[in-house]
């Protein structure tokens, strides 16, 4: 086995994983909520960049001009009508509601799309890749790892150097004194959100691009996401960014040996993070 492609590959992989759970990530810091509906938004999100493809017939990355702004304002005012009524303080209700908004948007995707799945046209790029020797790193991974990069960095200036970062850290830390400070908590967690399904349309469309989706791949996204905030923290952003290069390194490694061993390779990783760092490797700071 070529283990030097075989890491460059599951570092690429995992970027796109990275985006999977940055949104997550960045809701359980902000809300201490987990959303169950998360990788059904991600799917959602393939969706709607495939129907604008094709009424528009825009290329997939231009799309995102139009998917990300929908899911931020779909996120928010998700969060002000249905999901602050849920925070009380139990963390069940939040968790109920949201694993209904999954079952809700899979069904709904595949009487819309049927259970088919579907991909979406990038052209030649799709296949386009730049030899490095015997490294063929693929156009679209590399940039999605870019994307995951920039979003990330971006997102950690917006909660250290602006006003309302400073409010979502306040917020994150004790919705209590900064309602006292005049912050109004519930209006943060409905732009938190809006922010979480913005990232999730980026993570949706990139991967529509990589390969083909259906409406009842959510769960498997969400699984993902799971495993990429667990082995790098809960709430730790760039903590996300090493968890899905560890968890795409792993899933690589796993399928070099046998096709079937991709998925168990990146729970068994999970599991042992679990086991001997249950916060994972870089456990939840003061930055959210």
């Amino acid at each position: 086995m070529d283990w030097l492609n075989a890491i460059v590959q599951g570092i690429l992989l995992g970027g796109l994983y990275a985006l999977y759970g940055t949104g997550l990530s960045l809701i359980f810091g902000v809300m201490r909520i987990v959303n169950l509906a998360h990788g059904d938004f991600i799917v959602l999100a393939a969706y709607l960049s495939l129907v604008v493809t094709q009424i528009a017939g825009l290329s997939p990355f231009a799309t995102i001009l139009a998917v990300v702004p929908l899911l931020f304002v779909f996120g928010y005012v998700l969060q002000k009508t249905v999901l602050n009524r849920a925070l009380t303080g139990n963390l069940l209700p939040p968790v109920v509601i949201t694993f209904g908004i999954s079952i809700i948007l899979q069904n709904a995707l595949q009487l819309i799309f049927s259970p088919n799945s579907q991909g979406l046209d990038a052209g030649s790029l799709e296949t386009a890749s730049i030899q490095l020797g015997r490294l063929n790193i693929g156009w679209v991974p590399f940039i999605t790892l870019i994307t995951a990069i920039v979003v990330l960095a971006i997102l950690q200036l917006f909660l250290t150097r602006t006003a309302l970062g400073r409010a979502f850290r306040a917020t994150s830390d004790n919705p209590g004194i900064a309602e006292l400070m005049g912050i109004n908590s519930r209006q943060i967690y409905g732009i938190a959100l809006g922010l979480s399904l913005a990232i999730v349309a980026l993570a949706g469309i990139l991967l529509g691009i990589r390969t083909n989706f259906a409406p009842a791949e959510g769960p498997a996204r969400l699984l993902f996401a799971f495993e990429t905030v667990i082995i790098g923290g809960l709430g730790n952003l760039w903590g996300t960014l090493i968890g899905g290069i560890i968890l795409g390194i792993a899933q690589v490694i796993g399928a070099s040996f046998n096709p079937g061993w991709f998925q168990l390779a990146g729970h068994v990783v999970t599991l042992l993070v679990l086991a001997f760092l249950p916060s994972g490797l870089f456990p939840r700071t003061r930055e959210l």
